[in-house]
């Protein structure tokens, strides 16, 4: 590919524009009036909660349903997404500039002394632009952060679609593109299924709304996700029966892993006596789990993440790192986060924290790290 036409490529057209802005259209309106579990989020420092409609999981669906529909009918090409992917990039990127500056000086001029919208302004520019300023920022009553974050899941999956949809066409669909393309969907839809667990997840009870988020939810989430499906369309992976069973493998226990131990945190966060493993859970200090998985590593959550990660690039084969960029990005980003976290975690709970770690000194992956 040559420098030129990869300029051209990244040349955002009326085209794609208009899909975005349809996307984003269709999420906005079916978030509003789609029916859906309304849950709580956590009681904020100044005693008020957000609450979230859960219909992630319909929005999704008729989504792919309507799209399926003028598909048959020709309105739309099932392949649009993946004949315009760096354009569709490009256009979602500069779409996160331009929304993470108005998030920028909209949260400098707010007076707002609750918080969900009170300013957290540090005069570091780039700080306050790339970690925001906000922590609930909202347009027309649709809460931002939870808004990006389904819009990042789902892009993902459309984006997948997209790259199917074109594999099939071409002729070149392989045993390991449907391995990958299963092992997506069902996470995905797993996510929407679950979708009330991401209310009580760190990116929504305490990062603000900056440029990190809305890049990650938008661009990273669904763009980076998916290499290895741009790579299987053109890369033919021929794989074992042994493989597709290890495969499978590394993706129930990934997703068990994580899964479980997103549920236990979840639900001790709404009722601290449920038994976990079918035993009252072990509390620190009345405010720490340490039953269950959380009870074997102090972010075990995140190996399932890694495992899981590992299982979309397996089916590509070992003969290019190019399908492994993700599980690689995730385990540096994870234990950087970790980090993060351990830090916050000991300010936040002090001598709390020191005894939860004595009782759980592994951080990730019990007796390796």
């Amino acid at each position: 590919m040559d420098l030129g036409f990869l300029l051209h490529a990244l040349i955002p057209s009326w085209i794609t524009s208009g899909v975005l802005l349809g996307y984003f259209t269709y999420l906005a309106i079916a978030g509003s009036i789609l029916p859906g579990k309304v849950v709580p989020g956590v009681v904020l420092q100044d005693g008020t909660r957000l609450h979230y409609r859960c219909n992630g999981l319909r929005a999704l669906l008729l989504l792919v349903g309507l799209l399926g529909i003028g598909s048959q009918l020709n309105i739309i090409s099932p392949t649009v997404i993946s004949d315009r992917g760096l354009e569709l990039l490009s256009a979602t990127f500069v779409f996160s500039a331009f929304v993470t500056l108005a998030l920028y000086a909209s949260g400098c001029s707010s007076h707002s002394q609750g918080s969900s919208l009170r300013p957290h302004v540090t005069g570091n520019v780039i700080h306050d632009w790339w970690f925001g300023i906000q922590l609930n920022p909202q347009f027309m009553g649709i809460d931002l952060k939870f808004f990006f974050v389904r819009a990042g899941m789902m892009g993902w999956l459309l984006i997948n679609l997209s790259l199917l949809a074109k594999s099939i066409l071409d002729g070149t669909l392989s045993r390991s593109m449907v391995l990958y393309q299963l092992f997506c969907a069902l996470y995905v839809l797993d996510y929407f299924i679950h979708e009330e667990y991401m209310t009580s997840t760190w990116d929504i009870i305490a990062e603000r709304l900056g440029f990190m988020l809305v890049f990650g939810d938008l661009v990273w989430i669904p763009f980076t996700f998916s290499i290895q499906g741009w790579w299987l369309l053109s890369n033919k992976v021929e794989l074992t029966t042994a493989a597709v069973i290890a495969n499978c493998l590394v993706f129930l226990i990934g997703y068990m892993v994580f899964r479980g131990a997103n549920k236990q945190k979840h639900i001790f966060k709404k009722n601290p006596k449920a038994h976990i493993w079918g035993k009252p859970p072990k509390v620190i200090g009345g405010k720490l789990l340490a039953s269950g998985y959380w009870g074997i590593a102090r972010h075990c959550n995140y190996l399932g993440d890694l495992l899981l990660a590992l299982s979309f690039s397996l089916p590509c084969g070992i003969s290019s790192p190019i399908p492994y960029f993700y599980p690689i990005y995730l385990l540096i980003l994870l234990i950087w986060r970790e980090r993060r976290d351990e830090a916050r975690c000991a300010a936040k709970y002090k001598e709390i924290w020191a005894e939860y770690r004595s009782l759980v000194p592994w951080r990730i992956l019990p007796y390796v790290y």
